[in-house]
């Protein structure tokens, strides 16, 4: 199950990815393709060349923990942007098209 508390960042690699990968391979690719390093408590999303398999890889204390998803039916939407918010990947994970969602205005106290 996927809870937003520990994520600092969602990074999602654009490329397609073989998800014969595991947590070495994918651990691999988040820090040379996506330039970034994998044990910073950030999560790293990668679909599949079908756009039918999700796999999430992220470092939690003790090691890597990794989070896999198979369509039966569909396909997860293609991005172009390499980093999401936690509600842009439930709605990428529930086939919500992020590109035409419109987000209303909410109430937010200023930092300062």
């Amino acid at each position: 199950m996927l809870g937003q508390s520990g994520a600092n960042r969602i990074w999602l690699c654009t490329l397609p990815t073989d998800m014969r990968r595991s947590f070495d391979g994918l651990s691999a690719m988040a820090r040379n393709v996506m330039q970034q390093d994998p044990t910073n408590g950030d999560w790293f999303v990668f679909i599949n060349r079908r756009r039918t398999q999700m796999r999430i890889l992220y470092y939690a204390p003790g090691g890597y923990s990794l989070w896999c998803k198979r369509l039966e039916k569909g396909t997860f939407a293609t991005l172009k942007k390499g980093s999401l918010t936690f509600s842009e990947l439930m709605l990428l994970i529930e086939g919500i098209d992020v590109k035409t969602v419109r987000k209303r205005q909410r109430f937010s106290r200023k930092k300062g």
